[in-house]
């Protein structure tokens, strides 16, 4: 705590309410810091857990309620600030002032800061025409599910746009609400970007175990109907009817409110590797935060839900520390899908290497590969095998030769 007196930081605004938020908060007050702490969200939830909306939350496993990570009186408890359901409109670097929508008596609002942490995340990507129409959805937040779980019935027909990790999740939640379901990808292969064609095609055929439909190189050209979806049109002229569309085509970092801040953005908020955004006193994590990863050796967005949780933390750590205590950002990326009753997990670099089998096969599940470039183990991927996953996993974060790989 003397440290953060030094460092005259009596008061501290974070911008987003989310898991990166959330995690930069606690770590600020377990660090001592018992300065002004805000807490900005544009939901005007209390800071909840997202994985679920396209799983439980869906399914209706469980409750809205349940996915906040803290009651409101934890947050009394310790001392933070929240400002729910008032996005951020504007940064003042040089007055160190954030502006936002809504303060009181329904004026604008800013909150002045003496040190601020972006970690405003990312909005699911919608498609340039047809998302105004009924039976239209993407998933993003509690709202975006409650709305589409109450808009799947038995029987209905269902087209998701996009064989990612939400796409793929949406699908099978329904599959086991009893809805017929139509998986379209762009690409040559589902997961192609994360895992290369071969073994994401392989992970594909989950869908067609499970009764989806999954359709690969095709893309949609329009959502068809008048006020109500009644079908999608492909690129190639077919159409195929749907009661309902899921838009899952990836996310836009929140980013648009720096305009004029003097903050370089591009895909998200650039920082350098200890989440610094070159502003004196301006940290970025999450979503929103195009960093360098010094475990990866290049520049990337992440948008792990372990990436979130570990940049909020670090980007506490180096605003209090300033900047000759700053550590760097290494974390071999990590995450985890739940589809069809299958557990997939993964971390690291699982592109651009050699994929090795140590246990079973992507179809003859448990699944265990580690993946091996130069000799060293630079990734690694498990379908329905959390224990051996994690045998390997710390493998993997220290880059053993691929030679000392344990036995599973």
């Amino acid at each position: 705590f003397h440290r953060c007196v030094t460092m005259g930081k009596k008061r501290i605004v974070i911008v987003g309410a989310s898991l990166a938020g959330l995690r930069a908060a606690e770590a600020l007050r377990k660090q001592g810091f018992d300065g002004g702490l805000v807490m900005l969200g544009a939901e005007a939830h209390l800071p909840y857990d997202r994985p679920p909306l396209s799983k439980e939350l869906l399914k209706g496993d469980v409750g809205a309620a349940a996915l906040s990570y803290h009651p409101q009186a934890w947050y009394d408890g310790q001392g933070i600030e929240l400002i729910l359901g008032s996005a951020a409109t504007g940064l003042d670097p040089v007055a160190r002032r954030v502006m936002h929508a809504k303060g009181p008596h329904g004026a604008k609002g800013h909150l002045q800061y003496d040190g601020l942490i972006i970690a405003c995340g990312a909005r699911a990507r919608r498609l340039e025409s047809g998302m105004q129409k009924r039976g239209v959805f993407v998933i993003r937040s509690i709202e975006d599910s409650l709305a589409l779980k109450a808009a799947l019935q038995p029987g209905m027909q269902l087209v998701v746009m996009g064989a990612g990790f939400i796409g793929a999740e949406v699908a099978a939640s329904a599959r086991a609400l009893g809805v017929e379901v139509t998986v379209l990808e762009a690409a040559a292969s589902p997961l192609r970007r994360v895992f290369g064609e071969g073994l994401g095609m392989a992970l594909g055929q989950l869908h067609g175990e499970h009764g989806s439909v999954l359709r690969c190189g095709v893309e949609v050209s329009s959502i068809l109907g008048h006020e109500r979806v009644i079908g999608v049109e492909l690129t190639d002229g077919a159409t195929l009817p749907a009661d309902v569309v899921v838009v899952g085509i990836g996310a836009v970092p929140n980013v648009e409110w720096l305009a004029g801040s003097g903050l370089s953005v591009g895909n998200g908020l650039l920082c350098d590797e200890f989440l610094w955004t070159g502003c004196e006193g301006v940290y970025a994590a999450g979503d929103v935060a195009s960093c360098v990863n010094t475990w990866l050796g290049e520049r990337v967005r992440g948008e792990q839900w372990t990436t979130a949780g570990d940049q909020g933390r670090l980007a506490a750590l180096n605003l209090l520390a300033g900047k000759e205590g700053h550590q760097a950002f290494e974390t071999a990326p990590y995450f985890w899908s739940d589809q069809y009753g299958c557990r997939i997990q993964s971390i690291g670099r699982t592109v651009s290497a050699d994929l090795v089998h140590l246990l079973g096969s992507p179809q003859q599940r448990p699944f265990v590969g580690a993946f091996v470039e130069n000799g060293l183990t630079v990734g690694a991927i498990a379908v329905n095998a959390p224990r051996q996953f994690a045998k390997l996993r710390p493998f993997v974060v220290r880059r053993a030769a691929s030679a000392d790989l344990p036995l599973l």
